[in-house]
């Protein structure tokens, strides 16, 4: 079985280099503030660099997902945000842009600016209509582990494989290709397990290679998450470069095929690196 998805004409997977994925934000709720641009020739100049720095794909996203933040806005809100983002970036940029959404009305206005990918981190359970939209409008998808309450007890990964196989079977009813869907384990996005989220998700982490059985590829996102902070001791997301390349290093030779990040020339070396060690394993 070979592990490979076409995200707008981006393929990644098995018997490809790392791809990496540019995080811009343009919600003032976001954990991390140095990733919010407001306006848009910073927007635009920020998004610019990423691509110069080798990302693939630049992921917008318009309301915050931190699961630890009161963050809602509405469904017009974030609208009009992404649509006022993705369009200046679609027409002005060749890099394939992302929506970081859940829900299919914001969904559909990023896709009616620009945006040919969606990264649902509900997987596809927050909207019944995000799966059908996606496949209508033909777009990638990258599908999140995330815990929905009354999941099954069991080891983190055996937890994520799971969800993640429910988030697949929507795909499909709705008639989204595979071929065309990325899966993401939801680093960051436990909260309520019985471990702490930190070992939680460096338990993921250790054992990426066995959600290859998905027959989907890989995005992981560690980039300045909170469980590097609680290893480190670091609570200002700012601290977490050195922690975010060590862990995007290894979730690399663990089997990953994207890589969200906020900071794309860093990591570009140390995905570089990490694919080097990995292509050396016996």
């Amino acid at each position: 079985m070979t592990l490979r998805a076409n995200l707008a004409g981006v393929t990644v997977g098995e018997g490809y280099p790392v791809a990496l994925i540019g995080v811009l934000n343009v919600s003032p709720e976001s954990f991390y503030p140095w990733s919010i641009y407001g306006a848009p020739d910073d927007l635009l100049r920020a998004a610019g660099a990423m691509v110069e720095a080798g990302a693939q794909i630049l992921d917008v996203g318009a309301m915050s997902t931190a699961p630890y933040l009161p963050t809602r806005i509405s469904e017009a809100e974030e609208a009009d945000r992404l649509a006022s983002a993705v369009h200046p970036l679609s027409t002005k940029l060749g890099a394939p842009i992302s929506a970081d959404t859940t829900r299919s009305n914001p969904a559909c206005a990023a896709l009616e600016a620009g945006a040919t990918i969606i990264n649902d981190v509900s997987g596809l359970t927050a909207d019944p209509a995000m799966a059908g939209l996606v496949a209508k409008r033909g777009a990638g998808l990258i599908v999140m582990a995330r815990e929905r309450g009354g999941e099954k007890t069991g080891s983190p990964v055996d937890l994520v494989r799971d969800l993640l196989e429910e988030s697949l079977r929507i795909g499909s009813q709705a008639g989204v290709p595979a071929e065309r869907i990325v899966v993401d384990p939801g680093i960051g996005f436990f909260r309520r397990q019985r471990l702490p989220w930190s070992e939680w998700d460096t338990a993921v982490l250790a054992n990426l290679r066995t959600l290859h059985a998905l027959g989907r590829p890989l995005c992981v996102g560690v980039s300045r998450k909170s469980f590097l902070g609680a290893i480190l001791g670091h609570n200002d997301p700012r601290d977490r470069l050195p922690g975010s390349l060590a862990a995007t290093a290894l979730a690399v030779v663990n089997g990953a095929h994207l890589i969200r990040t906020h900071d794309v020339a860093e990591t570009r070396e140390a995905v570089r690196v990490a694919e080097a060690i990995r292509g050396a394993q016996r």
